[in-house]
């Protein structure tokens, strides 16, 4: 079971920033990263995933949007850890094939080894303004751009293939050879020259990716190690899965290669009740209007004018083409209409996680759920998405970890 914690920003809660005992600016503090770091190493998960989203989002006034680089964070919090895996989100829609293979591979030595690269395409329209696009391209276009740009990256670190750091002092010599040339033109423009950095002695970094679109999907078969997906259902999940799996084999992968990690929102203490509370008091200091507005976003459908107690006002037909994300708007609108939500209650769920599983109860609750979920081939671990940062890593350690006793073999019960 592959656990990371994912420490974007605040947590996962959409009110995080507003809870008692938070600094009001804490994402934009070294202290904050450097605790999450070594609490999630302590607790014992072996990832760290950190987001990005290349502009401000909705209703900034109102909402904390401002975000750090993040390999500038995951540099700072190397120096805090000893063996977490450290995996950073980088667009390829807005990044030229050098910078990413250098910013990466660079992670890749400060840490000893231990970086990842969540591959993205981004989906933001404030985003694509920001580069000079008037709307973000088609899901297509997008993927077939990252085809390139990380083939472009893949190529950069294969120079070095076969050239080995001598680092002679005596003889004066650095390398038993120079890297190959790389030449490769593409959407991100052109390159010819070879990386100023080996991957020696670490190998590559992990790749990892969280399309869900069958082109998504398709992509992450071919190129990732870790898929991050929305699943809400075990059904659902497991088809998933089988899914990944068999696309893995058709790009020529085993299907093993491929780690499949649902995003899992855990509200836990002590007890069941306790665990209401801490839900129910998030919820409070949530701000409706500005959950309503991002959700109408994930969605591409209005949301403004309903009543909030009345059934969620959309049915999964009325979705069309998302150009935000196709996944993840059909999973929350098909939730809804399903379990009978108000628009309230939808909101509500939304400010929790996103769309993620959400589960409220004792350590022993979640860890029953995730066994579950891993029993039933429905998930090979799992991105931790703590509500609140980083005292829910901590409550995960404190709560979770025993109770899953990651050394009994999956399956087994206590």
């Amino acid at each position: 079971m592959i656990l990371n914690a994912v420490v974007f920003g605040f947590g996962s809660h959409e009110a995080a920033w507003r809870q008692p005992g938070l600094s009001a600016t804490a994402p934009l503090e070294l202290s904050h990263w450097l605790a999450c770091g070594r609490e999630a190493e302590a607790a014992g998960f072996d990832g760290l995933f950190l987001g990005d989203i290349m502009c401000l989002q909705d209703r900034p006034a109102d909402h904390p949007s401002e975000a750090l680089d993040p390999f500038m964070v995951l540099a700072a919090i190397a120096g805090a850890t000893e063996r977490l895996r450290l995996i950073g989100t980088a667009s390829t829609s807005f990044n030229h094939p050098y910078h990413l293979a250098r910013r990466v591979l660079s992670l890749h030595h400060l840490t000893g080894g231990r970086a990842g690269w969540n591959v993205v395409t981004s989906s933001y329209p404030q985003e694509a303004r920001m580069f000079g696009l008037d709307e973000m391209p088609p899901t297509s276009e997008r993927y077939a751009m990252a085809e390139e740009v990380v083939e472009a990256v893949k190529a950069l670190w294969e120079g070095w293939d076969g050239v080995t750091r001598v680092a002679d002092k005596a003889s004066g010599r650095w390398l038993t050879g120079a890297p190959r040339e790389v030449q490769a033109r593409g959407r991100f423009g052109a390159m010819k020259g070879a990386l100023n950095l080996s991957p020696e002695p670490y190998g590559w970094p992990l790749f990892a990716q969280a399309g869900s679109s069958p082109t998504g999907l398709a992509f992450a078969a071919r190129h990732a190690s870790q898929v991050f997906t929305v699943q809400s259902g075990i059904a659902e999940a497991q088809a998933f899965r089988e899914e990944v799996r068999r696309l893995a084999g058709e790009a020529e992968r085993a299907p093993d290669e491929i780690a499949v990690l649902p995003g899992l929102v855990p509200v836990v203490a002590g007890t069941r009740e306790a665990a209401e509370a801490q839900l129910l008091e998030m919820t409070g200091h949530m701000n409706l209007e500005h959950v309503r507005a991002k959700l109408a976003r994930f969605i591409g459908l209005p949301l403004d004018g309903y009543d909030l107690d009345a059934p969620f006002p959309h049915a999964p037909d009325d979705l069309g083409e998302n150009t935000f994300s196709n996944s993840r708007a059909r999973l929350l609108v098909r939730t809804a209409a399903e379990e009978g939500h108000t628009l309230r209650q939808s909101l509500a769920r939304f400010a929790a996680g996103h769309g993620h599983l959400l589960v409220v109860g004792t350590g022993d609750d979640v860890a029953g759920v995730m066994r579950e979920w891993i029993s039933a081939g429905a998930a090979d671990g799992f991105n931790v998405m703590a509500p609140v940062l980083p005292a829910g890593i901590v409550a995960f350690g404190e709560h979770v970890m025993p109770a899953l006793d990651r050394g009994r073999p999956i399956g087994a019960m206590p």
